[in-house]
Parts: structure tokens; C-alpha cells; sequence
């Protein structure tokens, strides 16, 4: 489970800085070379499906999430590596770390990715997360999110964010949401109900475009 960091003076902030001096390293694009990466053959459609990786059906709401990633002059980013992590309807991470009160879901490890199509489309089918409690404040808790995570042509090359859902009551309380002070980038960071994507009997669906970069690019997490 992992959360962005606001700042130096942000709860938890002094645990997750480096202790020990950054490595040097002499040629930067080999260490991309002979990184690890991946192949279309290795994503597979099932990945994509939360609700269908394990032999029983998850708790909760099915839900669509969908979207476009597009460059800054709304052309489609083809092919990207797209991947989701969540914590399940009852707001619990299928993480050893996560010991909050909200039990586990045997048949629901809340991670999956996905490949853009030609169109720059992704497409998830899963379980809508559930707020759970932030420990850091008194009564603070975190909104139903879904943290999202894009790799370029490399590993190296990440941008990691979050979608929120529309309507939510505790964004207003959340302090990795209102750390993003302009309104317009906080709005761009709320997915919009699409009646016309919801699977008719099986799930509701949600739209949430993805802008990699320029003025109106999606908010990314400066540290995760």
C-alpha cells in the first residue's frame, strides 16, 4: 500500500526519506537498457478483471473503470502499461502492512493492469474500494480511491496518482486531496459516472481520463 507524500511535514513523511546516500551512477540510459521490462504477451485480459483472479466472487459494489491516456495535445498514448492497486469494499489492503479494522476478502487481492489500446484506452472491471481510517489525526480518514500507475518505455520512466470517486463527502477532509490546491487539478483527480459504460445486471461504470503531460495534466504523486 502505498500513499503520496505531501511534504517534509506530512505524518509518516521522515520514515519514507532516504537514510543512506544516493547511488551514482555513471551512465544513466544503460541502467534503463538492462532494467527490467516487459512484453505484450505478458499481460494478460484476466489482469484486468479484479473481480475474476480468484476461484470466488469479491464483496461489494462491481464497477468499470475506464478512461483515455493522451498526451498534452490529446493524441493517445498506445500501449502503456497501466496497473491499479485498492484496498477492497471494506477499506483493507491484501498487504501484510495493512492491520486496519476492515476484513480481508479471500477472493479479492485488488491489483491488476492493462495495456492502452490503439485509442489510448484502458479498461479495469473490479470492486469499489471503501474509505478506511488514516491514523495519523483524530477521526481522519482516506476516501474511496484507486491508486494508478503508468510506465513509459522503461520502468524508470512512472508517473503514480490517484482517482477519486464523484460525490464523495470525506474529499473534503482528506489531506492528500486538498494538498493539491488548485481546484481544477483537484477536479481532474474525480472520475465522472458514465450511466452509458455501466454492464447492464453486472457493474456501474466510471470514466477517468489520464493527461501524462503539459497545463492540464493529471496530478502525479511526488514520491511513492
Amino acid at each position: 500500500m502505498t500513499e503520496s507524500v505531501i511534504g517534509a511535514s506530512s505524518p509518516g513523511a521522515a520514515a519514507r526519506l532516504p537514510r543512506r546516500p544516493l547511488v551514482r551512477v555513471r551512465d544513466p540510459e544503460a541502467a534503463e537498457l538492462w532494467g527490467p521490462v516487459f512484453g505484450d504477451q505478458d499481460v494478460d485480459a484476466l489482469d484486468a478483471d479484479l473481480t475474476r483472479q480468484c476461484p470466488g466472487q469479491p464483496h461489494g459494489e462491481c464497477i468499470t473503470v475506464t478512461g483515455r491516456v493522451t498526451d498534452q495535445h490529446g493524441m493517445p498514448v498506445r500501449r502503456q502499461l497501466v496497473e491499479i492497486w485498492q484496498a477492497n469494499a471494506s477499506g483493507r489492503y491484501a498487504h501484510q502492512a495493512d492491520r486496519g479494522p476492515g476484513p480481508l476478502d479471500p477472493h479479492f487481492a485488488g491489483v491488476g493492469r492493462c495495456l492502452t489500446d490503439d485509442q489510448g484506452q484502458y479498461r479495469f472491471t473490479t470492486i469499489k474500494p471503501g474509505a478506511y481510517p488514516w491514523r495519523t489525526d483524530f477521526n481522519a480518514w482516506r476516501p474511496a480511491h484507486i491508486h494508478f500507475s503508468l510506465f513509459g518505455t522503461a520502468f524508470t520512466q512512472r508517473a503514480v496518482t490517484q482517482m477519486y470517486f464523484p460525490g464523495d463527502p470525506l474529499l473534503a477532509h482528506d489531506p492528500f486531496f486538498q494538498a493539491v490546491t488548485d481546484a481544477r487539478a483537484r477536479a481532474r483527480l474525480v472520475a465522472t459516472y458514465d450511466h452509458e459504460l455501466s454492464m447492464p445486471g453486472r457493474t456501474l461504470a466510471y470514466r477517468w481520463d489520464i493527461v501524462l503531460d503539459g497545463p492540464a495534466a493529471t496530478r502525479r504523486e511526488t514520491n511513492a
